[in-house]
């Protein structure tokens, strides 16, 4: 297969600087535009996160975000300023491309990096403080508007003019659904087999997945919606 999904990238972004947004360490507000962007397979070349539990790794090294979003989100009155790419801390900005278009395990071609889809971002609390709004990771979880990762199966540089193709379609799971499975409020053995058995997921996942099934509980998400604000 080599269906091409987008013909020009409309932006790379890159960077090394950390700030403290309300007393926690960010990179969010440290990403630069960048005509390229060199890839290893764990890392982005000047590209840093602050955590490393939470963020980056082999499964999550760059972070696509569909640009059209930020219109959406300022239409929600979740962003009230003038707030574009690369403000959701992404690596890839595309317009034309969405998580309803993408599926979990998809090998994609940017120009000459093969990358494969391994997860939904998962939002968290940081997104309210950058926004100003206490609801705005809720709103990412509920809306699936959170773009996605990718794992790198062949490392190499990615330039602004570059194209993205789809070379490999592995399972019937878009980014969209996995998020709908993953974060429904209502246990569902047969979604969470179904998701955990999907192949590309990131390995973290998995094994949340895999937790749930076995204490038959959906684990508590207000401290990654909330942090210390969590109700």
């Amino acid at each position: 297969m080599s269906t091409l999904l987008i013909n020009k990238l409309s932006g790379l972004y890159l960077g090394a600087e950390l700030e403290t947004i309300a007393g926690v360490i960010s990179g969010i507000n440290g990403k630069q535009s960048a005509q390229q962007l060199l890839v290893h397979s764990g890392h982005a070349e000047g590209d840093v996160q602050a955590d490393p539990k939470h963020h980056g790794g082999l499964d999550r090294v760059l972070h696509h975000f569909p640009r059209e979003h930020y219109g959406q989100y300022r239409r929600w009155d979740l962003i009230t300023q003038l707030e574009d790419a690369p403000t959701m801390g992404e690596n890839i900005s595309t317009v034309g491309l969405n998580e309803t278009q993408v599926n979990i395990g998809d090998i994609l071609q940017i120009g000459a990096v093969r990358v494969q889809v391994t997860q939904p971002r998962s939002p968290c609390f940081k997104l309210n403080l950058q926004f100003g709004h206490k609801e705005f990771a809720l709103a990412m979880q509920q809306s699936q508007l959170c773009g996605w990762f990718y794992r790198i199966l062949t490392p190499g540089v990615i330039y602004l003019n570059d194209k993205i193709e789809l070379v490999e379609r592995r399972t019937d799971i878009s980014v969209a659904e996995a998020m709908s499975l993953y974060f429904s409020p209502t246990f569902n053995v047969d979604a969470y087999e179904r998701l955990a058995s999907c192949e590309g997921l990131a390995q973290s996942w998995v094994n949340s997945l895999q937790r749930r099934l076995a204490l038959q509980t959906i684990e508590d998400w207000q401290m990654r919606l909330y942090g210390n604000n969590a109700k």
